[in-house]
């Protein structure tokens, strides 16, 4: 684990547990998309069915779809760098005004060693846009998966100490903020992947559970907030999920995940 603020057990998730509507961004790269998934539904197609077999509304939005699950909205674009991330993510939040907003981005910065030790300047760009694009909106922030490659691998981790640090200062102005701990005893290992950079499903399925950790914490700071009007947006009651392996997931994983908190998720307090 990276050295940051790590929480006590002493959580409750009260507001996610009163329903309120989640209109969830997934914003990043190739995994964000759920490449290496079976079914292309990643990360997304787990927690979605956490959240609803819990009894949360919850809807993906983004400007593309991908995978089998029905509400497959996403903002993942592969091969992408940070500086292309926010360029789409800047344009998609201020098009859905979502209040909930899962960044994973950087993985290609460290693939292409490309300008490493900037990529905390870039990622701060990124999250000031989705802030003044939907002022309501949480960010959770999540650390680079592991990667088999041990270079890319070292370059992660250094990009993931620079959003430690980024978050650090981001809370100090008062921004809603959750970092989350991908490379955590909790996350995705070698076993994990399906290639040197992209999770299987059985990693899909732990990234899904240390997001969900982090929606619990920003919850049980009141920070989730009802979502604003947005056109063109679905109603998420109106979306049934087809039977996949995403449903193996229950409402006693829902509530499980909160034991889960104080390995995985940091919170930095915005006061």
């Amino acid at each position: 684990m990276l050295g940051a603020v790590t929480l006590g057990s002493g959580v409750r998730g009260q507001a996610l547990d009163r329903g309120v509507p989640l209109r969830i961004l997934p914003l990043g790269a190739s995994i964000t998309w759920g490449q290496g998934s079976s079914d292309g539904n990643g990360y997304r197609g787990v927690l979605r069915t956490r959240l609803t077999a819990a009894g949360i509304p919850a809807d993906m939005v983004g400007s593309r779809q991908h995978g089998t699950m029905r509400d497959n909205d996403v903002e993942g674009w592969p091969g992408f760098r940070i500086e292309q991330v926010h360029e789409v993510g800047e344009v998609a939040a201020s098009a859905f005004l979502p209040n909930v907003v899962l960044v994973h981005a950087g993985t290609n910065d460290a693939v292409q060693n490309m300008n490493v030790s900037s990529a905390g300047d870039r990622m701060k760009a990124l999250l000031n846009s989705v802030y003044v694009s939907s002022p309501n909106t949480v960010i959770i922030l999540g650390t680079l998966v592991v990667n088999r490659n041990s270079r890319v691998n070292e370059l992660g981790l250094e990009i993931s100490r620079q959003f430690v640090s980024l978050a650090k200062e981001l809370s100090a102005e008062g921004r809603r903020l959750v970092v989350v701990d991908m490379q955590s005893d909790l996350g995705p290992t070698w076993d994990d992947m399906d290639d040197d950079t992209h999770p299987n499903d059985a990693g899909y399925q732990k990234m899904a559970g240390i997001w969900h950790a982090g929606l619990l914490q920003a919850s049980d700071q009141g920070w989730l907030q009802v979502p604003d009007p947005a056109a063109g947006n679905d109603k998420p009651e109106d979306r049934q999920e087809p039977k996949s392996n995403s449903a193996a997931m229950s409402s006693a994983a829902f509530h499980g995940d909160r034991m889960l908190l104080s390995a995985v998720v940091w919170l930095l307090l915005a006061r």
